[in-house]
């Protein structure tokens, strides 16, 4: 079975194309190898997926026929990803709303002139 259709049965990505896309970015390796969207995966080999900056590690157990369903995913692929790459993630997170909180944006006319009025009043 091909990578890019593995993944979209196996739901790591909601289409084929975001798998396919994934592919050609080289978001994906089968055993520690850059993978095309059509090279073929078979069981029991080791895929790194890069998604949201978290890299998950899968093993593949078996070839699905067709797309799954949500309770069926762990009969076709084990998720060894370690909890450290998403508490990574969780940091990230906290890091970039110390600098703005989410949901300011960048700076009204107002904000503008308050801060150029400050910056006159120091000189």
């Amino acid at each position: 079975m091909r990578i890019d259709k593995y993944l979209w049965c196996v739901r790591i990505f909601k289409t084929r194309g975001l798998a396919t896309e994934a592919c050609k970015k080289n978001h994906v390796t089968i055993n520690e190898q850059k993978s095309k969207p059509s090279k073929e995966v078979f069981g029991s080999e080791k895929l790194i997926v890069r998604k949201n900056q978290i890299n998950y590690e899968l093993v593949v157990l078996d070839l699905p026929e067709s797309r799954v369903g949500a309770k069926l995913v762990g009969l076709y692929c084990n998720d060894t990803t370690p909890k450290e790459a998403f508490n990574t993630n969780e940091i990230l997170k906290y890091a970039k709303d110390h600098y703005r909180k989410k949901g300011d944006g960048r700076p009204t006319k107002k904000d503008r002139r308050d801060i150029t009025d400050y910056k006159e009043d120091d000189a």
